[in-house]
């Protein structure tokens, strides 16, 4: 699994928060049927914005992250993003109180303490 993780500088102070969940409930339609899009969070802060998004392979989140991302996100925000791709091969998920290596669940090492 891939993680990219994409920061949006902003000259402005931290957006409204309505503002941001209207804005972003929209962009849900672009990235919707993104190939290999697994998840993707819609950030804010006082620096910005941006968003993590989960794919399942490097070459999803490179055809996703082209030559012409970075002009379209720039267009579309006023600065130009930053984009990291990290692997991820572990996963804690503790609502689903669950540890996955490589997309498959593993013992938790807490399950021998019990």
């Amino acid at each position: 699994m891939i993680i990219a993780f994409v920061q949006i500088p902003l000259d402005e102070p931290k957006r409204d928060h309505d503002f941001v969940v209207k804005q972003s409930v929209e962009a849900t339609k672009i990235f919707h049927d993104v190939k290999g899009l697994k998840r993707k969070y819609f950030l804010n802060s006082e620096a910005g914005g941006g968003g993590i998004y989960e794919f399942a392979t490097k070459e999803d989140a490179e055809a996703w992250f082209n030559d012409g991302w970075a002009d379209w996100m720039q267009s579309r925000f006023g600065a130009r993003p930053t984009l990291t791709l990290f692997d991820n091969p572990v996963v804690l998920d503790n609502v689903a109180d669950e540890v996955r290596v490589d997309g498959k669940r593993v013992d938790p090492p807490w399950a021998d303490a019990e």
